[in-house]
């Protein structure tokens, strides 16, 4: 029986990746004298890599202009996610960033027929409460039962262990919580914690194989509202697999 219902942030809810933390790096770069920019063919090569800081970590490997010790680079990626999260968090409250197709409907939908909502993510808890207060209201942690970000689970997607938090927080079994994912990362993190998982596919991973999901689409609403009849049919059909 499903009891919950839960979402994935950053490219699931909102196509935030492209049109949101790309920006605010840059934006970071600048504000630091920096040369460096990432270009949407260069972001969407770095999102392979969970996580701002690890994803900042990652892109220093190999530039010469980037800090010769592991130490010096370790303060730049903190200082410079931390000055991204700052701009990303003004691009949300200007109104740049909208719910993707059928999210609300969807949410709505769990809220009318008593499923849980849950957030199991790596992005901050600062980006998530950006975002979600710009989307869905200051009181939007009243709609969701367990959130879960990156300070609470720091192992990064692919490891489950932001989607095991959640389940314990929600006291679930995994047949009973369905996911919702648009990278291959995250469908493996859902899958690993035992947890069916459908994909709505993002800017950035629209050509990315998603073996082992149970459905892969272009939103919530195309080619057809995803009901929560639908998930209900899905989660029965295959329990325990």
């Amino acid at each position: 029986m499903l009891r919950a219902l839960i979402w994935d942030v950053d490219g699931t809810v909102a196509e935030t990746e492209r049109d949101g933390h790309r920006v605010a790096f840059n934006l970071a770069f600048e504000s630091m004298g920096m040369a460096w920019r990432w270009d949407e063919p260069t972001y969407g090569h770095l999102l392979h890599v969970t996580g701002g800081r690890e994803r900042l970590l990652y892109g220093m490997e190999g530039r010469a202009d980037a800090p010769s010790t592991a130490a010096e680079r370790e303060t730049l990626a903190r200082e410079l996610h931390q000055r991204k999260n700052r701009f990303y968090a003004g691009l949300v409250e200007q109104g740049r960033i909208a719910a993707r197709p059928g999210v609300r409907r969807l949410m709505d939908a769990c809220a009318h027929d008593g499923i849980r909502l849950a957030i199991a993510t790596t992005t901050s808890t600062g980006n998530v409460e950006a975002l979600f207060t710009s989307l869905f209201g200051a009181g939007w942690r009243s709609r969701f039962a367990a959130v879960v970000c990156a300070e609470d689970a720091p192992v990064k997607k692919p490891d489950p262990q932001a989607y095991l938090m959640v389940l314990q927080r929600l006291g679930l079994h995994p047949d009973n919580a369905f996911a919702l994912e648009d990278s291959p990362n995250g469908l493996q993190a859902a899958r690993a914690a035992g947890i069916r998982c459908g994909i709505t596919r993002s800017a950035y991973f629209a050509g990315a194989a998603f073996e082992g999901a149970s459905w892969v689409r272009d939103d919530l609403d195309h080619p057809a509202p995803m009901t929560l009849n639908l998930l209900r049919s899905e989660l029965s059909a295959n329990i325990g697999s």
